[in-house]
């Protein structure tokens, strides 16, 4: 039966350590010391190791390596990718990997040093583990040991689930259980960013409360981030990974993530398969969850050489020839960018981006560093401007597009004067090009998207509304900004209202059918949202017969027509259903995704079906 001994400190104001050694009759074994020479750095060792925390960083030599869960920002090899259950880094020291044999190799220098800011860039942002062991299974040349650990020890770290709950006995254990020596020794050392951890923690309170952060909440992040000068890059990865934890989250973003390795193994993606990572994109946006989630999988995904690649997209090729046509050198050739180029160049970038094809942004950055050479090697300043031109076009575009699709698909998006000032800008200069140009960018595609919820539509219509009579003198912006903030009520108070009659009706109501059961309901209801400070008036009375309605038409579905499509493939039943009931989609295939895990039916079966395939 091994013990331990562990110690617990700070080498400096944010950096804090964990050190355990475990193994038989630790107690009574001398392994560290303090280094007077060196700041009284903490030394731990055994026979052939060390490893020393010292104040801006850790030195180590002899066996061992660290590990971390993943997290976005950590490089992450396709291998580990494609397998789901890996969800930890694990780097030994001495290791290098060879792309051409496929295999990791090492070498006989492992001793290093690593500062806290790379630890915590390049590994996990919160918290990282190091390690080295002793053990007479464990011999021979570093390189040779290190070997022996990867064997033993590398498939069971890489998977378990105790690194990321930072469950540090269930660790020793597991590493015991793998060596199967009684005498060995394991030195196991957290260390923890705690101004990190801190901002994760406050964060991950605030998100996971209902997924929604208030404006003043954020500011008191930003404060805190500020003050403890955690830069960008470091906020931007915590939020990612809190956000990915959440369930709801974590389903759209692994279910992707599933289709794309299936699809990486085979070698193509089919029309299902592409219909399938088209909605959960269009969901993402929805839950609000970040698109560098989405498009480091792609870019991780679409380089394997595995991949199929099919031929060129006319879009893709018009582009390449209207980009490469700016370099042309000869004199005689007219080479700038005119009306009918930027036109395509525009509608390109948007079959691009409703595809998800990267090979669009891929050819603007080669062409945005064929500039930049052409103008340092003495090209005239016209090949810039040219380029310029192009640019700023595809800034307006990207800048529009956002918006719109936040408005169009997030719940409690708030609107503002500077928001739509932007949009009037822009929807200018695009209607300068061509008329009507940016209802045909923005506008059309999104309200023939099945997915667009009824709040969604009201939003978009009423914004593109608006800016007409706005152009025309007919309105004001504020009397827009007016218009869609009373609809972002009205929606806010209908999603609270719909969880809570449900509840209501699930819990306490067999039968609502009365109008004598809705009054009772409605003032039970209105009195709890107010003791919740969820509303601070009276509940529209249209408001509230329209969610008891949802709730009829959901209880009808679920009860009645969706077995019957399940049990008959009924993919018209399904299809004449929401396009009647009112209901939105996401929501409807939500309750047909509970539907199917409470009573344990395939997933992919319900995949067939919402794409219309027998």
């Amino acid at each position: 039966m091994h013990t331990d001994i562990r110690l617990h400190g700070q080498p400096d104001q944010h950096i804090e350590y964990y050190a355990i050694a475990a193994g038989i009759d630790a107690h009574k074994r001398f392994f560290f010391n303090f280094d007077q020479s060196r700041d009284d750095d903490l030394r731990f060792f055994s026979p052939g190791n060390e490893f020393t925390i010292g104040t801006t960083g850790i030195t180590h030599q002899g066996n061992g390596g660290s590990f971390c869960e993943y997290m976005f920002g950590v490089d992450q090899p396709i291998a580990d990718l494609a397998k789901g259950d890996v969800i930890n880094r694990l780097v030994l020291y001495g290791g290098r990997y060879d792309k051409d044999a496929g295999n990791l190799r090492f070498s006989d220098v492992t001793n290093g040093s690593l500062s806290y800011e790379k630890i915590f860039f390049e590994g996990n942002a919160v918290f990282n583990y190091f390690f080295f062991l002793h053990s007479e299974k464990i011999v021979g040349t570093p390189q040779q040991q290190q070997e022996l650990i990867l064997r033993l020890l590398g498939k069971a770290i890489k998977r378990s689930t105790a690194v990321g709950n930072q469950d540090d006995n269930a660790l020793i254990n597991e590493v015991f259980a793998l060596l199967d020596d009684p005498k060995a020794q394991l030195y196991l050392f957290k260390l923890v960013n705690k101004k990190h951890q801190e901002y994760c923690d406050i964060f991950k309170s605030l998100y996971f409360r209902n997924k929604k952060i208030a404006d003043e909440e954020f500011a008191r992040l930003s404060e805190l981030a500020n003050r403890y000068g955690i830069d960008r890059y470091q906020q931007e990865r915590i939020r990612i990974d809190v956000m990915y934890k959440h369930q709801d989250n974590k389903r759209i973003v692994d279910e992707y993530k599933n289709i794309l390795i299936a699809c990486n193994r085979k070698g193509e993606i089919n029309k299902l398969e592409n219909a399938r990572l088209t909605r959960l994109k269009t969901l993402s946006v929805r839950n609000k969850i970040p698109g560098a989630l989405f498009y480091t999988l792609d870019e991780m995904l679409k380089k394997d050489k595995k991949m199929v690649d099919l031929e060129e997209n006319d879009y893709i090729s018009e582009t390449r020839q209207i980009l490469e046509g700016l370099f042309l050198t000869e004199s005689q050739i007219e080479s700038t960018i005119d009306r009918e180029d930027m036109l395509k160049l525009l509608f390109a970038k948007k079959q691009a981006a409703e595809n998800r094809d990267h090979t669009f942004e891929e050819i603007l950055l080669d062409a945005s560093k064929a500039c930049d050479e052409k103008i340092r090697d003495g090209a005239d300043i016209s090949l810039l401007e040219g380029f310029s031109y192009i640019i700023t076009y595809f800034d307006r575009y990207d800048t529009a597009s956002s918006i719109i699709s936040q408005l169009a698909f997030m719940e409690n998006v708030k609107s503002s004067e500077e928001m739509l000032r932007s949009l009037l800008g822009n929807k200018s200069e695009f209607d300068a090009l061509k008329p009507k140009l940016f209802e045909t960018l923005f506008i059309t595609g999104i309200l023939e998207n099945k997915y667009l919820g009824n709040y969604g539509r009201k939003k978009v219509t009423t914004l593109i509304r608006g800016l007409n009579l706005i152009e025309e003198k007919r309105l004001t912006i504020p009397d827009l900004l007016q218009q869609l903030r009373a609809i972002d009520t009205e929606e806010r108070i209908s999603l609270v209202l719909l969880e809570h009659v449900r509840d209501r009706i699930r819990n306490f109501y067999s039968k609502y059918a009365t109008k004598a059961d809705q009054d009772a309901l409605k003032r039970e209801v209105t009195e709890e949202l107010r003791h919740k400070k969820l509303i601070d008036g009276e509940i529209p009375d249209a408001l509230f017969r329209e969610t008891i309605l949802a709730i009829k038409k959901e209880a009808i579905y679920i009860h009645n027509l969706l077995p019957s499509i399940i049990d008959g493939r009924d993919i018209a039943l399904r299809e004449d259903f929401l396009e009647n009931s009112g209901l939105d989609r996401f929501y409807v295939e939500e309750l047909e995704r509970e539907y199917y895990e409470l009573n344990g039916l395939n997933m992919e079966e319900l995949y067939q079906i919402r794409k219309g395939l027998n």
